[in-house]
């Protein structure tokens, strides 16, 4: 989830005559004689984000099933191994996770369709407010980031109340289904959690009001780029929430930031790719890391991924869970803040997770 505010993107004329002003990033892919990118859609790289993949690295891999072994001693296990990857990556594939495949190739096949629809069919959700429960857009706001991200997204609210647009036909029932699904998948991963943390399994889940909480649904669509080197798919953010959980078709293009350098993250099939967010990184006291990634861009393949964010209660208030601090072995890293407060400041393109963050005495 990029963290700045979307809105349509506004192209000149002079870029391209063929390209209507108010448009998006496929539409102009789309255009003819499109060989490089418009000005407002190139990105300055600076040094610390070149590419330095350790090949030697690999992204930990967890096995879902093994949590509901009936086994206590390969559950201790795969426990461990979560909270050695939240503690170390703040990444993991996850595998043998019960959603079926099928469901996992239709959602990506439904959020294609949506972005093949007719753009006035797609107009009907553009908008600039946030909070929206179905907003489709491009770009990110220009006040903020300066520059467009090379990439169109459709944005809904699933959870406590669930949204779609009703076309193309199918896709409500299938989004509706995946969010289902993969909200079950965190919901155990997050009683996994609260063991790692020392806590009973429901901690999480009563501490953050989960049964009111907020899961967003977000499609992104990557096309090809003329002039990959010189456009951004999303730029280094970090995800509010607690956790999120991303599936792609198949076409690469996310990066995270692992010992200071950026790491290709290249997912087995059918796995889902999970990372711990802010809120997590605050409620375990820092014990978690809610890494920085990207999305980057390539001249060949349009790229889909999808990401369901998970997060608390939008009024929860979320600080370090109290039986995590000392005041004198591990004070509180960071202050109170409510989850909406918290988005409504990331929301503005500003290093919410910083502001929150107390100074080390």
């Amino acid at each position: 989830m990029a963290p700045p505010t979307e809105v349509l993107v506004q192209t000149s004329a002079e870029t391209n005559p063929h390209v209507p002003k108010r448009t998006t990033v496929k539409a102009l892919v789309e255009s003819d004689g499109l060989t490089s990118i418009p000005s407002n859609y190139s990105y300055a790289t600076h040094p610390n984000e070149s590419d330095a993949s350790d090949p030697n690295d690999t992204i930990p891999t967890i096995d879902f099933s093994l949590l509901n072994s009936g086994d206590p001693h390969q559950r201790s296990k795969v426990i461990q191994d979560i909270d050695k990857a939240c503690q170390e990556w703040g990444f993991f594939m996850l595998v043998n996770h019960g959603v079926p495949e099928t469901l996992m190739k239709a959602v990506l096949d439904g959020c294609n369709e949506f972005f093949n629809l007719p753009m006035e069919e797609k107009m009907e959700f553009a908008t600039k407010d946030v909070w929206k429960p179905i907003r489709f857009g491009t770009g990110v706001d220009i006040k903020v980031e300066k520059f467009f991200c090379w990439r169109d997204f459709i944005k809904v609210i699933a959870h406590p109340e669930f949204h779609c647009p009703s076309k193309p036909q199918g896709l409500s029932e299938v989004v509706q289904e995946y969010c289902k699904r993969s909200q079950e998948v965190t919901m155990e991963l997050l009683k996994a959690i609260s063991e790692s943390l020392g806590f009973e399994e429901s901690y999480i889940e009563k501490a953050m009001n989960l049964k009111s909480g907020l899961q967003l649904f977000a499609a992104n669509l990557y096309p090809p780029c003329p002039q990959p080197e010189l456009a951004m798919g999303i730029p280094a953010h970090t995800d509010h929430g607690l956790l999120t959980l991303l599936i792609e078709n198949g076409i690469g293009g996310l990066q995270i930031q692992h010992n200071g350098n950026w790491f290709h993250v290249n997912p087995l099939p059918n796995s889902f790719l999970v990372n711990t967010a802010d809120h997590l990184e605050i409620l375990s006291n820092g014990r978690y890391k809610s890494i920085m990634h990207r999305a980057v861009v390539n001249s060949q393949s349009t790229r889909i991924s999808i990401a369901i964010p998970n997060g608390p209660s939008l009024d929860t208030m979320v600080s370090p869970a109290p039986e995590l601090v000392d005041n004198e072995s591990s004070p509180a890293a960071y202050v109170p803040m409510t989850y909406k407060d918290y988005m409504d400041l990331q929301l503005e393109g500003k290093p919410c997770l910083e502001r929150v963050r107390l100074p080390i005495a």
